[in-house]
């Protein structure tokens, strides 16, 4: 493994290695949590669980929720090379009722036939005054063959978002859009590619099966990833990094980051 200042940690001899979407939406996290203390925090749909191995390094306590096989045995053998304790469940436990101060949800909501049911539980998750950080794929008019290889059953409007939080009894503290313009077109990219690939007619899509791929499967950006650590590379994603951040207020990227808190 290593761990690069502007790329966070990556496990490429694992074949897992950050997308330039998951660094984009990775640095606005960061820049949400920069003030939170360490505490309990349950990351639902954790993928490779890269994100808790950095709020392990910095003393939070660290569960994750996720149903894929894939990404379960990816976790464990990444967390012994780390040291770093994540406990990993596939299913949902009672005791969780109340008791997380953060809960986060990642490119998740998306991949759920019922939102706003799953919304309702996460919440529930929450202690009181607990924060919730997510983030979902934004602009139904951007759908293509990307999100039909990844599972997605939507992509949200801006309002849509703000639905189904609100229902839940959260209280939305901060929207933003992120990832113009690297995002936008590294997104179009992989989907002309997953086109090419996808069967003509894709009605009996298995949103199960190309779920627990998405989080883990890097085979698309590993031939990528040793431009992206250059020094040329690296100055390249700074500037996409501040473009995005001049533009969070606009609705220009293909993501949506929200934080909201119990009332």
């Amino acid at each position: 493994m290593e761990n690069l200042p502007l790329l966070g940690p990556a496990a490429p001899e694992e074949g897992w290695v950050p997308a330039p979407r998951y660094l984009l939406r990775r640095q606005r996290i960061l820049r949400q949590l920069r003030d939170m203390h360490p505490c309990d925090v349950i990351e639902i749909g954790c993928g490779a669980g890269m994100l808790l191995q950095e709020l392990a390094m910095r003393g939070f306590h660290c569960e994750a929720l996720e149903t894929s096989p894939q990404a379960r045995e990816l976790i464990d053998r990444l967390t012994q090379k780390t040291g770093h304790t994540i406990n990993v469940h596939d299913t949902p436990k009672a005791s969780w009722a109340g008791r997380f101060p953060l809960v986060m949800a990642f490119e998740v909501l998306e991949h759920i036939r019922d939102d706003v049911d799953a919304m309702k539980q996460w919440a529930s998750w929450l202690a009181p005054r607990g924060t919730l950080l997510m983030s979902v794929p934004a602009h139904p008019r951007l759908w293509s063959a990307a999100d039909e290889w990844a599972g997605h059953y939507r992509r949200y409007r801006k309002s849509d978002l703000i639905r189904v939080v609100t229902a839940a009894g959260l209280e939305i503290e901060h929207i933003e859009c992120f990832g113009f313009p690297l995002g936008n077109l590294t997104e179009r990219m992989q989907a002309r590619g997953i086109r090419r690939q996808l069967p003509e007619t894709s009605g009996d899509i298995d949103h199960q099966a190309n779920s627990n791929r998405s989080g883990v499967e890097r085979d698309h950006i590993m031939r990528w990833y040793p431009m992206m650590r250059s020094l040329p590379g690296r100055l390249a994603l700074g500037g996409a990094f501040a473009a995005q951040a001049v533009t969070h207020k606009l609705p220009l990227g293909n993501g949506y980051l929200l934080r909201a808190r119990t009332r």
